[in-house]
């Protein structure tokens, strides 16, 4: 059994060089894996693989360590810089609403699902300890208002066990591949669906030439000063988030101490909100345009990195739990769908704006702009913008929604 660091790290690189070899591959066998088998969760699952067979061994090693407090922080930030609140206002403020009131109904509606699950059945969820079912909830909630990245930072905010974290990442997988199939059979219907809510379109042309507007720079090859720029800026604000981190949590520790049921006494808490809002202050600065020479990339080498480190401590049995908490994520999923179909009759937005903000919460940056384009080609630009806010965001909202499942958890304990 392996357990020398330097040589499981080694394995973990060979294996991501792999996966994405594979990826361009024209064999029907790689072309149908790769089709059916989102490439975060081969990242993830595989490497479980490596502790179930009894191949490595972890439970001394420092990586996973090294990637919760050196990658996430600075993976997080580079995800932000990418942040421009100027074009997102100029979209109109239908979508901006459709967008905002779905990431409040995830966040709303994990304790709603997690509540009436109990209610049906109080006995079948483990309410204690760190495989509890609401902190697993809190780790859906990050990745559904924003991404993969929010998610592992709510793992480390609410010591959320590797059990049901790996149960949280095979509902995401699924319900975000389910609904993003939803979304794009509605697609064909659109103009139908339009003149049944009796949907005011006269947006629409405004918000296409809006998007054909937005200025998008040419990608510049980048050169070595570039990449030193981007681990500059990412980690240096991962630095300040530590040594806040560090100030932060003891003295709440020791003046607050009844706050720690809100994470305030947290360390990581902190660490997170510091990089998260000093991030969204530097997306005002240069430092955007880091974007351009390719800090998306960077940022996705180092959540691919936190990915399949975190996926070497996974318990791959503990998908068996996956049936009970396939009910909670239809009734989460429920009540995001019934919000934001409410919201957008009332307003009279189009399916389109709907389809779209839906998806930019649950689907994220990766798959926001292939439903955006299902609808209008020149949306695509715009489900870019709306999903990378909520990498932003999503650190706030998933801490609410996180204390809130904590709450009903309590009620029923």
């Amino acid at each position: 059994m392996i357990d020398q660091d330097p040589i499981i790290f080694g394995l973990i690189c060979g294996l991501l060089g792999t996966i994405y070899y594979t990826r361009q591959l024209s064999h029907p066998f790689w072309r149908a894996i790769h089709q059916y088998v989102p490439v975060m969760v081969l990242c993830y699952f595989l490497p479980s693989l490596f502790n179930t067979f009894g191949v490595v061994d972890v439970s001394q090693s420092r990586l996973p360590y090294i990637a919760v407090n050196y990658f996430m922080p600075a993976c997080l930030a580079l995800l932000i810089f990418n942040i421009d609140m100027k074009s997102i206002l100029q979209l109109g403020p239908k979508l901006i609403i459709l967008f905002t009131v779905g990431a409040i109904s995830i966040v709303l509606g994990g304790p709603f699902a997690l509540m009436v699950f109990q209610g049906m059945s109080p006995d079948s969820l483990a309410n204690s300890g760190e495989n509890a079912a609401w902190r697993g909830m809190a780790t859906l909630a990050g990745n559904w208002v924003g991404g993969t990245a929010n998610q592992l930072a709510m793992k480390e905010v609410y010591h959320v066990g590797d059990s049901i974290f790996s149960v949280m990442i095979t509902v995401n997988v699924v319900f975000s591949a389910l609904w993003m199939t939803v979304l794009l059979m509605l697609s064909q219907h659109a103009p139908w669906l339009d003149k049944r809510i009796k949907a005011d379109t006269r947006g629409l042309q405004n918000l296409v030439k809006s998007a054909n507007k937005l200025h998008l720079a040419e990608p510049q090859i980048p050169q070595l000063q570039h990449y030193i720029f981007m681990l500059a800026a990412a980690f240096g604000v991962a630095g300040i988030g530590h040594a806040g981190a560090d100030y932060l949590a003891p003295y709440f520790s020791l003046h607050y101490p009844e706050l720690a049921r809100f994470s305030l006494t947290n360390r990581f808490f902190w660490l997170v909100m510091i990089v998260t809002s000093l991030s969204f202050v530097l997306s005002y600065t240069r430092v955007r345009d880091l974007e351009r020479v390719g800090s998306e990339s960077v940022s996705s080498v180092m959540l691919f990195m936190l990915i399949a480190i975190m996926g070497l401590q996974m318990d791959i049995t503990a998908i068996s739990d996956f049936p009970r908490f396939f009910v909670i994520g239809f009734i989460w999923l429920l009540f995001h769908v019934v919000c934001v179909m409410a919201v957008g009759i009332m307003i009279k937005a189009p399916t389109a704006y709907m389809a779209i903000a839906s998806q930019c919460n649950l689907g994220g940056a990766a798959s926001a702009p292939v439903v955006a384009v299902a609808y209008h080609r020149s949306f695509a630009p715009v489900a870019v913008l709306l999903s990378v806010l909520g990498y932003g965001w999503a650190t706030y909202l998933a801490w609410i929604c996180g204390e809130l499942l904590q709450s009903v958890n309590f009620h029923f304990m």
